[in-house]
């Protein structure tokens, strides 16, 4: 693990904690001896983490759409700014850089971002860690609606239980430095199983 994706708020939020956590996470990667892959803003919990990133010592990698960067937020401090064409390529580049993701408090980008991942994960596509990192239980009722999907059959425990939430940030890198993915199947009915499997054979 070399490189770690953190997905947040380009808001700050409304709680000291936010950017408290924000900071500490970035500390904690530059000591660990790994690399920030971000959205590459210079505002809110995402220039928090950065900048706590770079002045721990660590390299910091932003990638931004030429929209955001025209929107003057980008980070002009960093290791490497990346800018692509827009956001789905950004997406993919952190995908491909980044060997774990990780979500701080944030809104519908960063749920966006890491539900994104955690599909393609689901499908065989990436078999990285993605983690909801809490602040004083800001992803908690998103993990209830996690559970209820698996309570009604939408999702698998297994992938559930592959997916860490918490508010420990030693125990967050604990978990990732020895992290298994799970094998579950996306396909919880064993008939439509069945159907793909004999697709493949055919």
């Amino acid at each position: 693990m070399k490189k770690i994706c953190v997905y947040c708020g380009a808001n700050a939020g409304a709680r000291p904690a936010y950017t408290a956590a924000a900071r500490a996470l970035g500390e904690r990667i530059a000591r660990d001896g790994h690399a920030l892959v971000y959205g590459g803003g210079n505002v809110g919990l995402m220039g928090q983490v950065a900048d706590a990133t770079l002045a721990a010592g660590g390299n910091v990698y932003g990638v931004i759409p030429q929209q955001l960067v025209e929107w003057e937020v980008a980070h002009r401090g960093l290791t490497e700014l990346i800018v692509v064409d827009n956001m789905h390529t950004r997406k993919m580049r952190m995908f491909e850089m980044a060997d774990a993701f990780i979500a701080l408090p944030g809104g519908f980008g960063t749920l966006d971002e890491m539900f994104e991942m955690l599909t393609w994960r689901q499908l065989g596509l990436g078999k990285k860690p993605c983690a909801f990192l809490s602040v004083e239980g800001f992803w908690s009722p998103l993990m209830s609606v996690v559970d209820t999907m698996v309570t009604e059959r939408f999702l698998h425990e297994d992938q559930r239980a592959d997916l860490w939430h918490g508010e420990d940030i030693d125990a967050l890198f604990e978990w990732m430095t020895h992290y298994t993915p799970a094998n579950a199947d996306k396909w919880l009915d064993e008939k439509r199983r069945s159907q793909l499997k004999g697709m493949k054979d055919t």
